[in-house]
């Protein structure tokens, strides 16, 4: 059969997978994003479906004031005798820990911290014992992939933390997993920069603490040297065997917005690569190294058929999976129901790293038609196309003295502008539309059976290469304002 990549569009990135009986688990990095760390689950490694978060009460993740980007980096989902654990990064505080379910569609524990610096830690279990992976410095200062063995009931140490793998040169040695494949200890890890130099990197040993020799073709996976090509910065991978036998790779990678145009705001993205091991034990990945937008495959059966959501409304999504919050919300300011949403604002706006009022859902693809109906009472309120607090564009209603008004405004770094704004009168109800392709989007409201255009605005201007980290572009309905109050319905986005 023949897959397209992305497997998991928009917003999705630092994938990590395990398999349980016939179920394949995975994870995401959620930053400052609030319920945190995404759940999937599949059958069959190409259609996936949202089932929680594990980090879903403020007790377990410190998110406060964290700048965006912060917060919660590259989980590593594992299960062992029963139980699944997810390890993460808050890289604000600092702090690596893991969470730990016996049930996957419930709630998780309280976060078990372990003193071992680094990010992007990773679980292997064996003969009863655990062993604690991350990137950074081990307790002589010597920099690598950092290995140490813990109690898994309390996250203690049990042996000093020893750098295990320098990687093979390239900057940002990161993501490690440790994998047993044929009576092998496999060392996977990610170099260059989860950019455009991003590449996947293996060695192999004996021993699980090494020494390890590296694949003498590292890179193993990566699109650096694709110019031109959709798919870039393949790299931050996790190994999956199916039932089959065959091994397979879920990584990152993100799709520019043009053959020429080094820009991309929809995040990095979950893609899935065939790996291949040889008889001398060293495995291969993807088309000659590298990531395709589809594969033809007969690993997986032809009567499988790849699904893809193209419509999102109130109704046929869950407020619960696949809408977030910047940070920890007040939730006495939201009112969530199965066809509208009412929202009251706050001082806080969408420029400072707090809690706006703010609810928002990924942008999963380039071309899109997204409107809403929006009722407002006071204050401001409206969609706002949202990468972080310095770069965003609203489309919005606001109350001023006893009239309203629609505006465009532009947020680009220290450049906040109302590009356009039309009078509505007394008339305190309209319908919002955005409009997007891959290099802008148009703003509208419709009235009188027509789409009035207020403006249009580059994509680029919301990507990562114009404002850093490592997010996407989330599809925001927000109020502002101390009496800010506002009703949405309505709601569609439209992939076209």
């Amino acid at each position: 059969m023949k897959y397209n990549n992305p497997v998991i569009k928009g917003f999705y990135p630092d994938p990590s997978v395990c398999k349980v009986k016939d179920t394949y688990y995975l994870v995401c990095s959620s930053f400052q994003y609030f319920p945190g760390v995404p759940i999937f689950e599949s059958r069959d490694l190409i259609n996936w479906k949202q089932i929680g978060h594990c980090l879903t009460r403020e007790s377990q993740v410190q998110l406060g004031e964290v700048t965006s980007s912060g917060g919660v980096f590259a989980p590593t989902i594992r299960h062992n005798n029963g139980r699944f654990y997810m390890t993460t990064t808050n890289d604000t505080t600092r702090q690596n820990f893991y969470v730990w379910t016996d049930d996957i569609y419930g709630e998780w524990s309280e976060p078990i911290y372990v003193d071992q610096g680094g990010i992007d830690p990773d679980l292997y279990f064996e003969d009863g014992k655990t062993y604690f992976m991350s990137n950074g410095k081990d307790d002589n200062g010597i920099g690598g992939i950092v290995q140490c063995e813990i109690d898994i009931e309390t996250g203690t140490k049990l042996s000093p933390s020893r750098s295990i793998w320098q990687g093979t040169g390239g900057r940002y040695l990161e993501s490690p997993h440790m994998y047993k494949i044929n009576g092998r200890y496999y060392l996977m890890a990610s170099e260059g920069g989860t950019e455009y130099g991003h590449m996947v990197v293996y060695a192999r040993g004996d021993s699980i603490s090494g020494p390890f020799e590296a694949y003498p073709d590292n890179p193993v996976l990566t699109n650096r040297n694709l110019g031109g090509y959709e798919l870039q910065a393949v790299g931050h991978g996790d190994l999956v065997q199916d039932d089959d036998g065959h091994w397979w790779m879920l990584h990152l990678g993100f799709r520019q917005i043009g053959q020429w145009l080094t820009y991309h705001h929809l995040g990095r993205e979950v893609f899935l690569t065939p790996v291949t091991f040889g008889e001398d034990g060293w495995f291969t990945a993807g088309y000659n190294g590298t990531t395709l937008t589809s594969f033809e495959t007969d690993r997986i059966s032809n009567h499988v058929a790849q699904q893809e959501k193209k419509i999102f409304t109130f109704e046929n999504t869950d407020w619960n999976l696949d809408w977030c919050y910047l940070r920890h919300p007040a939730q006495e300011n939201y009112k969530l129901d199965i066809d509208k949403l009412q929202l009251k604002g706050t001082e806080v706006s969408l420029d400072t790293p707090k809690s706006p009022t703010f609810i928002g859902i990924r942008q999963r693809d380039f071309n899109a038609e997204i409107s809403c109906d929006v009722k407002l009472t006071s204050g401001e309120a409206g969609i706002t196309l949202y990468m972080d607090e310095h770069h965003h564009y609203d489309l919005a209603v606001q109350k001023v003295a006893n009239e309203y008004k629609v505006i465009e405004r532009l947020n680009i770094g220290d450049i906040k502008s109302i590009e356009h704004e039309v009078d509505l009168g007394s008339d305190n109800h309209t319908t919002l539309v955005i409009r997007a392709n891959h290099e802008r989007y148009s703003f509208f409201i419709h009235a009188n059976g027509e789409d009035l255009l207020l403006g249009t605005a580059q994509t680029r201007y919301l990507s990562s290469e114009v404002a850093g980290g490592f997010t996407g572009v989330l599809i925001g309905l927000y109020a502002h304002g101390e009496d800010s109050a506002a009703e949405f319905s309505k709601f569609k986005c439209e992939y076209l």
